[in-house]
């Protein structure tokens, strides 16, 4: 494998049960069981290894009304990664289910957005809507980060490593942005909340939680321009992922699948 390619992993680590009117902007008439996985991301090669997103904890799984499946540290260090010997993590936006557990990757770097930090930290932060999504103490975490140099600040596209960038797409956030990775299958598209389902990039469709609806629909087109075709775009939260990627290992069904492996 050369050092611009990367095997991709999946990591479950939580589930909600949730009803389909819950999950697109407007409702859904069919109003069917559409529930949400809870997923970190592992970007790896013979050289070096990214974790994007750090998922939530117990206490903020009791706090939420969420229920852990396993834990992140022990889906990351399944895959050969203590979180305290991870170097460089993305956040993809700063809600709380992508950006709690910060404390857990002691030692990383954090590649994050101007504009999600511009966001999480001004006004549109004095209204409950927009801040619901937010933890304080994690936003207050990442700034406690910057100020020890443990931040790198991307504006729009930039590059974690070769083989590895970040796009800013907006929309769900106003600073979200989503991971392309160089695999033996072409580019990779972790597109995180860009598109919580596939449903949502496949009828135009928008979650409920956003920042510009505009943005959002415009981020489906950059998704699809960065990714080698439609089949290399994986969505944040569907539960098909599972379904349509192989299992990365023994003992690891319904918890990490492969996302370089071509789907099923």
């Amino acid at each position: 494998m050369s050092e611009e390619t990367y095997e991709v992993y999946a990591v479950k680590y939580a589930h909600l049960v949730r009803r389909s009117p819950d999950n697109f902007l407007g409702g859904d008439p069919h109003d069917v069981e559409m529930p949400l996985n809870y997923y970190v991301w592992v970007i790896r090669n013979a050289q070096r290894a990214v974790v994007v997103d750090t998922g939530f904890s117990e206490e903020m799984a009791k706090k939420r009304n969420r229920r852990i499946i396993r834990p992140v540290g022990e889906g990351v260090s399944a895959l050969g990664l203590p979180p305290e010997k991870v170097t460089d993590v993305v956040i993809t936006h700063m809600h709380y289910d992508h950006a709690g557990n910060l404390p857990l990757f002691g030692k990383a770097r954090f590649h994050l957005q101007d504009k999600e930090m511009e966001y999480v930290t001004g006004r549109c932060m004095c209204h409950d809507l927009m801040r619901h999504p937010y933890e304080v103490e994690d936003v207050v975490h990442m700034v406690h980060c910057v100020y020890a140099q443990r931040v790198q600040f991307h504006d729009g596209a930039g590059q974690v490593a070769p083989g590895i960038e970040v796009h800013h797409i907006g929309g769900h956030t106003k600073g979200i942005q989503a991971v392309r990775v160089r695999t033996q299958r072409g580019w990779v598209v972790l597109a995180s909340d860009a598109s919580h389902f596939y449903a949502h990039m496949e009828g135009d469709r928008a979650f409920p939680i956003l920042y510009s609806l505009v943005d959002m629909l415009e981020g489906f087109n950059k998704l699809r321009s960065l990714a080698t075709s439609s089949q290399h775009i994986v969505p944040g939260h569907d539960p098909l992922v599972m379904a349509r990627y192989p299992v990365a290992g023994n003992g690891m069904d319904d918890w990490i699948v492969r996302l370089d492996a071509e789907p099923r």
